[in-house]
């Protein structure tokens, strides 16, 4: 609804009229020559002409004449302009599905408007820059595009198609991208925590739905249990050791992940020896003989070592048998100078015709006890 008023100052009973763009007389004081009912009269004095049209429209847009019949006759004028809001927008895409690394064109169309709406794009928080170009015949239809590169992170984004208008505010068309892009992959170790080790089993994840598991350069142990995007293998050893690959695919390509496998050895555990206390007292007793063992002993105190029995008895046969040869050698060195005992007394006694001139002629008699005297011991 326009609301038209005509106000007079110092008004001498002169008549004031309304006009319509056309110069058709739309009220004449307060009488309505013009049969058109959206035009009613609000208020009429003297000094005012106070009219309103409802239900404007495109027809009703134009200039106003506030005519005073006076001598010259005076005028006023007042232009009404009409609004006119587009419809909703509306957003097409080239494409439906975009791959990643491809470029996308989007188009905005707002219809109908006057004036000429103007059109922004965002994506997600970003702005967009577009270019546009407009339509006039009875009104204005505007068109905007928008081409740009998208990437896996784009995929799910908002697109938004802006329409501002002096006669609307928040027109707005929505359109979520769809981006291909090749899978994301990662295998995960299930077990073991930590190293590979003869003997252990090996569980391998692969967080995706179409994969394929293969050994790079070889052939993927036959007795491997693939079981979805699990790879399980038993009873691990240094054979299976190499690259265990999964790929997965899609419509835009492959991407993979690579896990190596290396397999240690098996841990090692040493069994307590069991000796009594008589035992371990010889084989110590025995290894100090030989400085090299007992050097070695020392050196590996604290340290767990791994005894061999057979050694043990090897050195022990070897000890017994040197004290049996040295007792052996010994035995013969006595019994070889074994023989007559001769005290310096006894010295020339041999030549001597009887016992008593033995003692007079031997050596050192009694004469010289007090002199020389030896002690066999």
């Amino acid at each position: 609804t326009a609301t038209i008023s005509c106000r007079v100052k110092n008004n001498d009973d002169s008549v004031i009229q309304l006009l319509n763009p056309n110069r058709q007389t739309i009220y004449f004081r307060d009488l309505r020559p013009l049969k058109d009912s959206r035009f009613q009269l609000v208020n009429f004095s003297d000094n005012e002409l106070r009219v309103s049209l409802s239900n404007v429209s495109l027809s009703d847009e134009g200039r106003y004449v506030c005519q005073l019949y006076t001598d010259p006759p005076q005028e006023a004028y007042a232009d009404i302009s009409v609004l006119v809001p587009p419809g909703s927008p509306i957003i097409e895409s080239r494409e439906d599905v975009v791959s990643e690394g491809n470029e996308t064109e989007l188009t905005c169309i707002s219809i109908g408007s006057k004036p000429a709406a103007s059109i922004r794009w965002m994506k997600g928080e970003d702005d967009l820059t577009g270019w546009r170009y407009e339509i006039r015949e009875w009104m204005f239809t505007v068109t905007s595009r928008v081409r740009f590169s998208v990437t896996k992170e784009d995929d799910g984004v908002p697109v938004d198609c802006i329409v501002d208008h002096p006669a609307v505010k928040d027109l707005l068309a929505q359109r979520h991208l769809e981006v291909l892009y090749k899978p994301e992959v990662k295998i995960v170790v299930t077990y073991p925590d930590g190293l590979t080790r003869e003997g252990d089993n090996l569980d391998l994840t692969f967080f995706h739905t179409h994969i394929n598991w293969l050994r790079v350069d070889e052939d993927v142990p036959p007795h491997a249990v693939v079981t979805g995007s699990d790879l399980y293998i038993e009873n691990l050893n240094k054979s299976y050791n190499g690259t265990y690959r999964c790929v997965a695919s899609n419509a835009v390509g492959e991407a993979y992940d690579d896990y190596v496998l290396h397999v240690y050895d098996a841990p090692t555990t040493i069994p307590t020896p069991t000796t009594n206390p008589v035992n371990t007292q010889v084989v110590v007793f025995l290894f100090c003989f030989f400085p090299l063992f007992c050097q070695d002993s020392r050196a590996s105190e604290g340290a767990p070592q791994k005894i061999d029995h057979a050694v043990i008895g090897g050195v022990v046969a070897v000890v017994m048998f040197a004290i049996l040869c040295a007792l052996i050698v010994l035995g013969r060195y006595f019994a070889r100078h074994k023989g007559t005992y001769f005290t310096h007394e006894a010295k020339g006694a041999d030549d001597a015709a009887d016992a008593d001139t033995a003692i007079i002629n031997a050596e050192g008699g009694h004469n010289n006890t007090d002199e020389k005297k030896e002690y066999y011991i």
